[in-house]
């Protein structure tokens, strides 16, 4: 992607400096940022993406009974009875993961790609009835609003206190402060950072895309870096076992010797001496596709055409490595440039796929083989 073009999605500033400006920093509402947008899903569509079982659905409901106020929470998949009159105000919808599902949706997020894909967490449609909403919050990541489908109004604002509110199966804040507040129309879209309060509600019948970048943790990274570097620890560090010839006769028998404390730090430091081992078990990690997601195994007639990713297929890469759908590779030769743009386009022309080595068509093919892309014109 040009990073340097501006873009009517970032309402005429370039990839470049919205993320200079914006990105991470403060929230930017984009008026017809898809001018005419026409959803790629309606809502009965929408609807029967939330019976199936393979599919994550929520459904919210904002009730009102004597004079309080209430929230019900339930998870899916849904029969089409089982959701609300569509004349009842105050219910949501959520459906996760619809890039995975829909190849509309899915070229939808790609207009994002001036954002790294180990940033992607996915892309949400709700849709609500009149009033429908799910209460003032903030979310650990940054996130595309787009409106879809009639009007909903956002207030939004710096949050202090992130305090939320007891006894709720949802995570509302209890003290929400707006600064601003707004009505999106169909092809606006609002842009909020990390831990942005914000509270929106339908007005009348809306949908709304939401394209989530995540930002994990360091708790959450060294936890997953960790438990995949001991997976191959006892490669890396080797089978030697601890010895202690000139261990003396001890009084106190439950202490520790300090000569075993060395000996297990030196297996550490062992474990993670290999350069290469934390970029790779990184890119491993954000390659993963989600725990749901699943490739059905097909025949190809060998690599004659150009080659695609399938929507549901994560590929990145770094300066020594290929990374697909969890699973690293050496990238070495002139192979690394065609691998690189297979992960930055997601395609390759026929002529390019012709010019890849032995190795990488092996490895093609057997991508091919379990439906993680596929070859056509």
């Amino acid at each position: 992607m040009n990073t340097e073009e501006p873009l009517q999605l970032l309402g005429g500033l370039t990839p470049k400096t919205f993320m200079r400006r914006h990105w991470h920093k403060k929230p930017m509402v984009i008026r017809q940022a898809m001018p005419g947008f026409t959803p790629p899903l309606d809502r009965t569509a929408l609807f029967d993406l939330a019976t199936q079982e393979e599919v994550q659905s929520r459904l919210v409901v904002q009730a009102s009974a004597d004079g309080a106020h209430g929230w019900r929470f339930r998870h899916g998949p849904f029969a089409r009875n089982a959701l609300p009159p569509l004349r009842q105000a105050g219910w949501t919808l959520l459906v996760q993961g619809v890039d995975l599902l829909d190849d509309g949706v899915h070229a939808l997020m790609n207009q994002f790609r001036f954002v790294p894909d180990a940033r992607l967490d996915d892309v949400m449609i709700s849709y609500a009835t009149d009033g429908g909403g799910v209460g003032p919050h903030f979310d650990s990541y940054d996130v595309f609003l787009l409106q879809a489908h009639g009007q909903r109004r956002w207030r939004i604002g710096r949050q202090k206190d992130l305090g939320l509110m007891s006894d709720l199966p949802l995570k509302i804040l209890a003290h929400f402060e707006p600064e601003m507040e707004f009505v999106l129309d169909p092809g606006d879209m609002l842009y909020l950072p990390p831990r942005y309060a914000h509270d929106g509600m339908a007005v009348g019948e809306c949908m709304t895309y939401s394209f989530g970048f995540r930002s994990p943790s360091r708790g959450e990274l060294a936890c997953e870096l960790l438990q995949r570097l001991a997976e191959d620890a006892q490669e890396t560090v080797g089978s030697a076992l601890y010895r202690d010839p000139r261990q003396v006769a001890v009084q106190g028998s439950g202490e520790i010797p300090d000569a075993l404390v060395e000996f297990a730090g030196k297996a550490l430091d062992d474990a993670l001496r290999d350069p290469l081992a934390m970029r790779r078990v990184l890119g491993e990690y954000f390659s993963e596709p989600k725990g749901h997601v699943s490739f059905e195994a097909h025949q190809h007639q060998g690599l004659v055409g150009a080659l695609t990713l399938d929507r549901r297929t994560r590929m990145m890469y770094d300066l020594h490595h290929v990374f697909v759908n969890g699973e690293s590779f050496l990238a070495t030769g002139r192979d690394v440039q065609l691998m690189h743009r297979l992960a930055d386009r997601r395609h390759l022309g026929a002529a390019e796929v012709r010019c890849l080595g032995r190795l990488a068509r092996v490895l093609v093919e057997e991508w091919c083989a379990a439906g993680w892309m596929y070859v056509g014109t």
